[in-house]
């Protein structure tokens, strides 16, 4: 009997000559916070060995420092002592139960440091920090190339197979190695032998320290996306160096954390950046990673199979499912929990020091503490509404026993879901709805759409508990007029594809009004056209200028047509408008409607809504804006009619969601108020 495999390219072993790995799936560095929490070098033994369970063939930790000036953040975690390897065997032994390997990421931030003691090849401060750093002397140049070695050798004492030397992401390494930074005039500064020297003296350090049989890997900048970044020959002269020096593995780095081209979020098309690597494969003979938005099996077989690269990096795809890979070999890859994009529950958790987790997966760093165990005696729940919180419990449950029946008045799963994805640039909300429409039908939930389930029947019924799912309803304003033809909510406009004029005020600029303009000024989304996408953010794929960008000139001539719409975005707050979102992807929304001439007014009062349009008053002084329609995204109130009906009936009732709590619309606190409800219940 033949059997067939499923992925063939993906799920090929990858030979190192010393040692082989299972697969070509790396999953990528990402830090979790727990590095730096009590017992939280247990919690992640648990992260990582449920990746290694779930077949990854190789694993790369969070950034760790060598040394106290190159920590991220005051109390960042280094590897530095003897006594430190102890907490790390806790990481490698629970990953080698399984056929997975480990490395560890060794990264000095640099001027990245979020702290006074920060250091950099020249004082040269980041527009992302609020620290000044201090220039470098050759004594600390030596002795922090010592410490990447000493960092090495003690990895490899705590059982880890190898490390990552981070050289990109705009860090100590790629600030030596780019002109931008380095402004020295010494062996370490000037051309591009002396900008790499840090790199290749580390990596030779390390290579000596530790031997022949242990992986070196080193994430070089292909794209730094910044002006001051270097030209293809000048990554290519540091990519042959590097593989003389002694690395087994190169990795590609997109991006310097400051360049203003997105390279990870959900607008950005899958796999946009896999062409660097492929161009890298004809200039050196070691394996080579691919990375950024590569997020289902098929992708990653596609860039693999196409010859892009030798492996693929995933970081954030294997928070949403600890067993992808084992997914993929089964042929199961519509079970795969997709990472969306959105970094809401990760990176942007991370930059606000809080433990990192994932939107569509609230398991994720939480495997110790967010369990769901069989329960000894099944309840039969009702579940109104099947919107993501409704759809979360129902999984969660019906995975631990319990008879689940889901009821929604709508004809499709997916409640405030369905009109996300129609916003240009967040289509992976359909890769979300798919995931929860097959865990329903594996778990034999039973799925209720066109059902509108009074109080009466649910108290007759006879469930056990019921949970309300039920969301919200759009904000009415206290404004004069506001029943006017020309008004119109967010609803009307994303769900009911309501006609829209010419010229457009919405009100409100939070999340939701963020998503209607981009809506209303984009029209087409470039996420499925990567050189369009590439050309409109600036990047210049030809590589004839230095940091791949586009000049300002070639930029305009590129930038794609947008529809004849004037749009204004308005706010009563007097904060910046969008200074309310993700961490690290609001500034991609601002970009976005800035390049499509929307004007955004914070500290407006409205007064009223006529024939003539939108009167509004901002510093004093009122005006009317001469609008077509005028679109309503104010926020919303919770829909519980049922609960106090529910309760005065004497049924077991629960709130999730945004009939808990209707803030700006929060799909990360549904999911895992869902989740929590679930294991409890």
């Amino acid at each position: 009997m033949t059997t067939t495999t499923h992925f063939p390219h993906l799920l090929a072993p990858l030979d190192l000559g010393f040692t082989t790995l299972a697969n070509r799936t790396l999953m990528g560095s990402m830090h979790t916070g727990l590095e730096e929490e009590k017992n939280g070098f247990d919690k992640l033994a648990a992260f990582y060995e449920a990746r290694a369970k779930g077949g990854v063939g190789l694993i790369v930790t969070g950034g760790i420092s060598p040394n106290m000036r190159g920590r991220l953040a005051p109390l960042g975690c280094e590897l530095s002592k003897f006594w430190h390897v102890k907490k790390h065997k806790k990481i490698t032994a629970a990953v080698h139960k399984h056929p997975t390997k480990i490395c560890l990421q060794l990264l000095h931030a640099g001027r990245y440091a979020y702290h006074p003691f920060s250091v950099s090849s020249s004082k040269v401060k980041s527009p992302i920090n609020p620290f000044t750093p201090a220039k470098m002397s050759v004594r600390q140049i030596k002795g922090t190339i010592k410490d990447f070695a000493s960092s090495a050798k003690l990895a490899a004492k705590a059982g880890y197979d190898g490390i990552e030397i981070m050289g990109s992401e705009g860090y100590l390494i790629n600030q030596f190695s780019c002109a931008r930074v380095n402004k020295r005039t010494d062996e370490w500064g000037g051309s591009i032998e002396n900008r790499m020297r840090l790199g290749i003296e580390i990596v030779k350090a390390v290579r000596e320290k530790v031997g022949e049989k242990f992986i070196i890997i080193f994430r070089l900048s292909m794209l730094d996306l910044v002006e001051g970044g270097n030209s293809w020959d000048e990554v290519v002269a540091m990519a042959k160096a590097l593989e003389q020096a002694g690395v087994t593995i190169m990795n590609t780095g997109i991006g310097w954390h400051e360049a203003r081209v997105p390279t990870i979020a959900t607008s950005v098309p899958r796999a946009a950046f896999t062409w660097i690597t492929e161009r890298m494969k004809k200039e050196v003979s070691i394996p080579l990673v691919t990375t950024n938005r590569i997020n289902t099996p098929e992708v990653g077989e596609k860039v693999i199979a196409e010859g892009h690269a030798d492996m693929v990096s995933m970081a954030r795809p294997f928070l949403a499912d600890a067993e992808f890979v084992n997914k993929a070999k089964q042929n199961k890859s519509d079970e795969i929990n997709t990472c969306i994009g959105c970094n809401q529950a990760c990176l942007d958790h991370v930059f606000q020091q809080k433990r990192a987790s994932c939107l569509v997966n609230p398991v994720a760093c939480y495997e110790t503490e967010l369990t769901f165990g069989k329960v000894e005696k099944a309840k039969r729940i009702a579940v109104v509404g099947a919107g993501p919180a409704g759809l979360a419990f129902s999984v969660y449950a019906s995975e631990r026993g319990h008879k689940v029946e889901l009821f929604d008045r709508a004809a499709e799963l997916g409640g405030q879901f369905n009109i996300a994805k129609q916003v240009p640039g967040k289509e992976e909300f359909y890769e979300t709805l798919r995931y929860f429409g097959k865990k329903l039908e594996l778990l034999n939930v039973s799925v209720n759409l066109n059902s509108e389930k009074t109080v009466a029947q649910l108290a007759a019924e006879g469930f056990d508990d019921v949970v309300l799912a039920t969301g919200i309803i759009p904000r009415k304003l206290n404004i004069t007029g506001f029943e006017h033809p020309k008004v119109k909510s967010y609803i009307q406009v994303l769900r009911d594809k309501e006609p829209v004029g010419k010229k457009v005020a919405i009100i409100g600029a939070g999340g939701i009004g963020f998503d209607v303009a981009c809506y209303l000024a984009e029209e087409k989304s470039l996420t499925n056209e990567p050189e369009a996408w590439l050309a409109n953010w600036g990047v210049d794929k030809s590589y004839t200028n230095a940091g791949a960008l586009l000049t300002k000139e070639q930029h305009k001539a590129a930038a794609h047509e947008k529809p004849e719409r004037e749009i204004f975005l308005l706010q009563r707050k007097t904060t910046k408008v969008g200074a309310g979102l993700g961490k690290t992807t609001g500034w991609i929304h601002r970009a976005t409607l800035q390049k499509s001439g929307v004007s955004m007014i914070a500290g407006v009062s409205y007064k009223s809504i006529d024939d003539n349009g939108l009167t509004i008053e901002v510093d004093g002084k009122e005006q009317v804006l001469d609008v077509d329609t005028v679109v309503i995204c104010a926020g919303q109130e919770p829909e519980r009619s049922l609960y106090q009906q529910l309760v005065d009936a004497g049924v077991n009732t629960h709130l999730i969601g945004g009939a808990n709590v209707a803030a700006e619309l929060d799909a990360k606190r549904a999911i895992r108020q869902a989740a929590d409800l679930a294991a409890t219940i």
